[in-house]
C-alpha cells in the first residue's frame, strides 16, 4: 500500500485528537482535586501489538513508561484471549515501572471484530494504601508499606464492571470515595477513546487505518536517527548524586554514559550504584521514560511521539542497581526523586556534545508534599497530594522558567482555593523565592514556597525533595541556583522553623504550620555579561534583590529603581578583576 503525505498527517492528528479527548474526558469527570485540578494523569493511544501511535501533551513521565505496561499486559492477556468490552487495571510497579498510586487501564479496541487499536490512561489517585495517607512514605523498605499492589486483571469484561474487585480494592484505601469516582472516570476515558477509534475505522477502514498507524511509527524512527546523525559521534559521561534515600543521607550516585555512533545511541548506567533500601529505587520504565523524554528534547523536540523514537536507542540499566532493582525494594519516589536526576545526568553528559542545546539544572525534584488523616468535621480520612515546580535551568539564550515542573512532569498547582475547600489545611503562604534563580547571563527560573498549616486534628506529612546539599549545577559560568528545604513550625518543636533538608515522613500535631521551599535552576554563562535592564526587571519583579544585583550581576540599582550606569561599570570591572 502506498503512503500519502496528507493522508499520513490527517491520521496522525486524529489519532493525536483521540488521545487528547481521553484526557480532557479524564480530567473533567475525575473526583479527586489531586486529578481534576493537578491533571496528574496521562492517555495514549497503541496498535493492537502494543506499540505507541499518538499520545496527549501530558506528563512526560507517565507517557514514556506507558508503553512498558501496555507491553507487559499483552504478555499476560494477549489479544486473543480478550475481547471487546474488556478493561485491564494494573499498579504493580515491577510490571508497569511506575509506583503504585499510578493505576493504569487498558482497554482494547476492536472494529467489526477485529483488533483495530488499544487505548490506555494513567492516574495518580490520592491513597492506595500503604504504612502513611497518601501511600509515599520517604520510610519505606520494602514495596509491601508503600500500597495495594494490583497485577494485571480484568476490571471489566464485556463491558461490565467486576464490582467484587473493585470492592476489594476500594476496602484498602484510605480514601474509597475518591477511588470510586477516579476508576470510573478512568474507565469513562478509554470508552470515549475507543468511541472515536471505532468512527475513524468506519471513515477509513480497518486496513488502512492500521497500515498508517505503522508509517506513524516508521517515521518516528526515520526523524530520531537523522536527529541522532546531526550530533556528533563519540561518547559522553555524566555523574550526579541523589541526597540520601529517605533512610540514609548516604549520597547515591547515578552514571550514565551516552555512546552516539552514526544514527544510533547506546545510554549505559553501568556504574551507577546499588538498589538502595529506601523508596528511591526506579524500575526500568521510568529510566526508559527519562532516556527518551531527554533525547527527543535535545535532538528533535518537534518530533511526534511514538514507538519509533526509541528503536534507534538501547538503554543498559544493570539489574540489582538503582535504576533496575529487584524486588521487593520500595520505589515510590523514584517518579518523584529520582527520574529527575536521571534526566539532569543525560543533559549533562548531552553538555559534552551539544552545549546550546541543553539546559542547566533545574529543581531537580517533583517536590512531593503530602498530608492525611482525619477530617474531624465530616469523620473521613483524607489525602492532600501534591508535587511542587520550582527554577527551570537556563539556556545558552533564555532565562529558565520561574516556578514551574520541568523535565518528567508539567503537572499544576492545586489553588489556594480547592485545598482549603477540600481538606482542614489552611495556606499560609504561595508564592516565588527571591533571589533563589542561579546567577548568570541567563538567569535559572526562582523556587516556589508554600507554606501549610494542619488544621482540627494530628496529621501524617511526609515530604519529598532534592537539591537541599547538592546545588542544581550551572553551565558556561553560570551559577547554581538556591537549594531546597523544608522547615516545620510548631510551638512545642525544638526545630521551630530550621531548614531540615529534603526527606521527612511523621505525624505533627494540629496547627502545625509545614514549609516548602524549592530549589531554583542554574544559571547560564558569567552573571556580568547580563543585560543590566534584565536585572533592574528581575528586581522590579521581586525576583532578585537589590543585593544579589550588586553582589552577582555587579549592578547598581537605586531604591527608585534606575541603573546607575557608571557606578556598575566600576563595580563589574572590580569584580572581573577579584574574580578567580
Amino acid at each position: 500500500m502506498t503512503i500519502d503525505a496528507i493522508t499520513l498527517e490527517v491520521l496522525r492528528n486524529s489519532l493525536q485528537s483521540v488521545a487528547e479527548e481521553m484526557g480532557v474526558t479524564l480530567i473533567r469527570t475525575a473526583l479527586s482535586p489531586n486529578i481534576k485540578d493537578r491533571r496528574d494523569c496521562s492517555t495514549a493511544v497503541y496498535t493492537p501489538e502494543g506499540e505507541l501511535v499518538a499520545q496527549a501533551e501530558h506528563i512526560p513521565l507517565h507517557l514514556g513508561l506507558m508503553p512498558t505496561v501496555v507491553q507487559a499486559v499483552l504478555k499476560r492477556f494477549p489479544l486473543s484471549e480478550m475481547e471487546p468490552g474488556d478493561t485491564i487495571i494494573i499498579n504493580d510497579p515491577y510490571v508497569s515501572g511506575s509506583h503504585l498510586p499510578d493505576i493504569c487501564l487498558i482497554s482494547p479496541v476492536y472494529y467489526l471484530d477485529k483488533p483495530l487499536a488499544i487505548v490506555a490512561n494513567l492516574a495518580h489517585h490520592v491513597d492506595v494504601g500503604g504504612a502513611v495517607p497518601g501511600s509515599m512514605s520517604t520510610a519505606a523498605r520494602e514495596i509491601f508499606q508503600e500500597g495495594l499492589r494490583i497485577p494485571p486483571v480484568k476490571l471489566m469484561q464485556k463491558n461490565k464492571i467486576n464490582r467484587d474487585l473493585l470492592d476489594v480494592l476500594a476496602n484498602n484505601v484510605r480514601t474509597s470515595k475518591e477511588f470510586y469516582g477516579d476508576i470510573e472516570a478512568q474507565l469513562t476515558a478509554n470508552r470515549v477513546g475507543e468511541i472515536r477509534l471505532k468512527e475513524l475505522g468506519a471513515r477509513y477502514g480497518l486496513e488502512l487505518l492500521n497500515h498508517y498507524m505503522n508509517e506513524i511509527i516508521a517515521y518516528g524512527e526515520r526523524r530520531m536517527r537523522a536527529a541522532l546523525s546531526a550530533l556528533p559521534s563519540g561518547v559522553y559521561s555524566y555523574e550526579d548524586y541523589l541526597e540520601g534515600d529517605g533512610i540514609t543521607d548516604q549520597p547515591v550516585k547515578i552514571k550514565v554514559a551516552l555512546i552516539l555512533e552514526g544514527d544510533s545511541l547506546t545510554v549505559d548506567f553501568g556504574g551507577t550504584d546499588p538498589q538502595a533500601v529506601g523508596p528511591v529505587n526506579a524500575a526500568r520504565g521510568v529510566i526508559m521514560a527519562c532516556v527518551y523524554y531527554t533525547i527527543k528534547a535535545v535532538a528533535d523536540p518537534w518530533l511526534p511521539s511514538s514507538a519509533g523514537i526509541g528503536y534507534p536507542i538501547k538503554v543498559i540499566t544493570p539489574a540489582g542497581s538503582l535504576v533496575n532493582p529487584l524486588f521487593p525494594a520500595p520505589v515510590a519516589h523514584a517518579n518523584i526523586n529520582t527520574a529527575q536526576r536521571v534526566a539532569d545526568v543525560i543533559l549533562g553528559a548531552l553538555a559534552g556534545a551539544v552545549p546550546q542545546k541543553v539546559t542547566a539544572a533545574g529543581t531537580g525534584s517533583m517536590s512531593n508534599f503530602t498530608i492525611g488523616g482525619v477530617n474531624k468535621l465530616n469523620g473521613c480520612y483524607y489525602s492532600y497530594v501534591e508535587t511542587y515546580g520550582g527554577g527551570q535551568g537556563a539556556k545558552h539564550n533564555q532565562d529558565g522558567m520561574d516556578g514551574v515542573h520541568v523535565h518528567m512532569t508539567n503537572t499544576r498547582n492545586t489553588p489556594v482555593e480547592v485545598i482549603e475547600n477540600n481538606y482542614p489545611l489552611r495556606v499560609e503562604k504561595y508564592g516565588l523565592l527571591t533571589d533563589s534563580g542561579g546567577p548568570g547571563e541567563y538567569r535559572g527560573g526562582t523556587g516556589l514556597v508554600r507554606e501549610i498549616t494542619v488544621l482540627g486534628a494530628e496529621a501524617v506529612v511526609s515530604v519529598s525533595t532534592e537539591r537541599a546539599v547538592f546545588a542544581p549545577w550551572g553551565l558556561s559560568g553560570g551559577l547554581a541556583g538556591r537549594r531546597a528545604g523544608y522547615a516545620i513550625k510548631n510551638s512545642a518543636s525544638a526545630e521551630h522553623g530550621a531548614n531540615l533538608g529534603g526527606k521527612f515522613t511523621g505525624q505533627v500535631a494540629a496547627n502545625t504550620t509545614i514549609v516548602l521551599e524549592t530549589a531554583g535552576g542554574g544559571g547560564f554563562g558569567n552573571p556580568l555579561k547580563r543585560d543590566p535592564s534584565k536585572v533592574r526587571q528581575d528586581v522590579l519583579n521581586g525576583l532578585v534583590s537589590f543585593k544579589a544585583a550588586r553582589d552577582y550581576y555587579g549592578v547598581v540599582i537605586s531604591k527608585s529603581y534606575v541603573v546607575d550606569e557608571e557606578s556598575t561599570k566600576l563595580l563589574r570591572d572590580e569584580l572581573r578583576r577579584s574574580s578567580p
